[in-house]
């Protein structure tokens, strides 16, 4: 048991280290210090602009775009937050619990496999699985927080092809997929510029988003990922207050 331990573990690293090189390298992965890019999110008929900043180790700052109206969901290695002006709520407000967990795994900036160990994920190769029919390796990366992300490498290139999530929140299970494509080389780094998203319990309902601009190496301030201060409004004292100075005047 203990040989057969060590093998899987070795192969697990072995691919790692494969999708790594197949990716760019580690150095050119770590040389990429932010990220920002830009595309169009759609669901059936209905489509919205969407736009990314990231930088590492967990910074993350997505916008959402429609009809003249942007919302906000950010990640700034500790604090949550979001704009919804769709839900008719324009001020800055803590995330809840379901989604910050997704916005801290996403906001991995270089992903779960580099620097696993450091990280606390535990990373086992499963064997060979099918997606749409094509052969695939497949890796079960365990998170430090216990969700569960399966890894579907392609066994030419070693890029990721899907990935399934399996989150535990408040006892029960959510169960996702996002499949990659249309790779393209930015700053010597591969990157999907086509990832679709849907459910495992209803696959046909999908989001995808395709990136039609990706540049690496973007400066912007700290700030861009920090939960802004709520608009502050005139109180009642206030608003009452005004009527009779003018009268008084």
């Amino acid at each position: 048991m203990a040989c057969a331990s060590a093998l899987q573990a070795q192969t697990a690293d072995e691919l790692v280290s494969k999708n790594i090189a197949a990716r760019g390298g580690m150095d050119r992965l770590l040389a990429v210090k932010s990220l920002r890019s830009s595309g169009i999110l759609q669901q059936g008929s209905f489509s919205m602009r969407i736009g990314t900043d990231a930088a590492p180790p967990n910074l993350l700052r997505s916008t959402y775009t429609i009809q003249g109206m942007t919302a906000v969901s950010a990640y700034d290695g500790a604090v949550g937050w979001k704009i919804s002006p769709f839900e008719g709520r324009r001020d800055p407000e803590l995330l809840g619990e379901d989604d910050l967990r997704g916005m801290i795994e996403d906001a991995d900036f270089y992903g779960p496999l580099v620097n696993a160990k450091e990280k606390g994920n535990k990373i086992e190769y499963l064997g060979h699985d099918t997606v749409d029919g094509d052969d695939a390796l497949r890796l079960r990366v365990t998170l430090k927080n216990g969700d569960i992300l399966t890894y579907y490498l392609d066994p030419d290139t070693y890029l990721e092809i899907r990935i399934e999530k399996t989150q535990y929140i408040r006892g029960s299970v959510r169960e996702t997929f996002t499949d990659l494509g249309s790779y393209k080389r930015v700053a010597g780094v591969y990157y999907p510029f086509s990832m679709e998203t849907g459910s495992r319990s209803n696959p046909s309902d999908r989001a995808k988003i395709t990136i039609s601009n990706m540049e690496a190496n973007v400066s912007f301030p700290r700030s861009t990922f920090r939960m802004p201060e709520a608009r502050q409004t005139p109180s009642a004292s206030q608003s009452s207050a005004r009527p009779n100075a003018e009268r008084k005047l």
